[in-house]
């Protein structure tokens, strides 16, 4: 592993997008998965990401509960989140950017959208 590479956790419970986005990024960034919202906070007590990027919908912990976590943590309320998420209704966005998030992605999204909003977020927090 490469020390200057960006840490980048991606917390969803499909399969089909961890590896979707663990293809697309793990070029550049060093991609860590997590397929629930507890699997992603156990994996924050081990790894400072400097992105993650979360789904919304999921079993145990929905993506709104996982970010209430984190941004109630001193230690990691500054790491930003983008939300990618299959719903794209103005309301959860609203929502999800009141509540801290640092951006909102809606699935299925395209490549160049996705690298650009982590580049984007990357850029200001740095």
């Amino acid at each position: 592993m490469e020390e200057n590479r960006k840490v980048i956790l991606v917390v969803d419970d499909s399969s089909a997008n961890l590896q979707l986005c663990k293809g697309l990024l793990s070029g550049e960034y060093d991609v860590r998965l997590a397929k629930s919202g507890k699997m992603a906070l156990a994996a924050l007590a081990r790894v400072r990401p400097d992105v993650i990027l979360l789904d919304i919908e999921m079993p145990d912990m929905t993506g709104f509960e996982v970010m209430g976590e984190i941004k109630e943590n001193l230690e990691l309320k500054n790491i930003p989140v983008i939300f990618v998420t299959s719903h794209a209704s103005e309301k959860l966005i609203d929502k999800a950017v009141g509540n801290g998030a640092a951006d909102y992605l809606v699935k299925p999204f395209v490549s160049d959208l996705l690298l650009s909003k982590i580049s984007n977020v990357l850029q200001t927090v740095s």
